[in-house]
C-alpha cells in the first residue's frame, strides 16, 4: 500500500458522475475516458459528490467530506474511497446536498479553501443538516482559531 486514499471518479453522461468539489490530490492516475483515480495524502480533506440519474431523472445525490487517514488510524468504509477515510459529513438529497454545495461557497466567499477549513465545521454542518437545524457559516474568526489550534498541536 502507498499509504495514500485512493478515490474513484466517474463520468457516464447522463447516468452517473464521481467528482470532487475540493480538496488537492497528491497523485492522479486515469484509467480511461470515464474513469480516473485521485490519490491523497493523510491528513487531505476533500469531498466527493455522486450522482445517478435514470430515463425519469435524477435517482441519487450525495456529497460527503473525508478525510484521509494513515494506514494505522481507523476509517468507515465508503463506497469508490480506498480503503476508506473519515467521515466528517456525509448527506444525500438534491436539497441537503445543494445545502452543503452553498456552505462550501460561503467559505470559498472568505478566501479560504475548504480544504484547509476547520474538520469541525464540517462535522456541525452535519450535525446540524441531520436534525435539521439552521447552520451557522463559517468565520475568519472561526478559521484563525483553527489555523492557532493546528500551531499549538504541532
Amino acid at each position: 500500500m502507498s499509504g495514500l486514499t485512493h478515490v474513484e471518479l466517474l463520468w457516464l453522461e447522463k447516468q452517473a458522475e464521481h467528482w470532487l468539489r475540493f480538496g488537492h490530490a497528491a497523485e492522479e492516475q486515469i484509467l480511461d475516458r470515464r474513469r480516473r483515480v485521485l490519490s491523497f495524502a493523510p491528513g487531505s480533506v476533500f469531498a466527493f459528490v455522486r450522482w445517478a440519474a435514470n430515463d425519469y431523472g435524477t435517482v441519487a445525490s450525495r456529497i460527503d467530506i473525508l478525510r484521509a487517514v494513515r494506514a494505522s488510524e481507523t476509517c468507515a468504509t465508503v463506497p469508490f474511497v480506498r480503503p476508506g477515510a473519515d467521515i466528517l459529513l456525509r448527506t444525500s438529497g438534491w436539497p441537503k446536498v445543494k445545502h452543503v454545495l452553498q456552505m462550501i461557497d460561503i467559505v470559498e466567499a472568505l478566501g479560504i479553501d475548504p480544504a484547509d477549513a476547520a474538520p469541525d465545521y464540517w462535522r456541525h454542518v452535519h450535525s446540524r443538516l441531520s436534525v435539521g437545524e439552521a447552520l451557522r457559516p463559517y468565520s475568519l474568526e472561526r478559521h484563525k482559531a483553527w489555523l492557532l489550534r493546528q500551531r499549538i498541536g504541532s
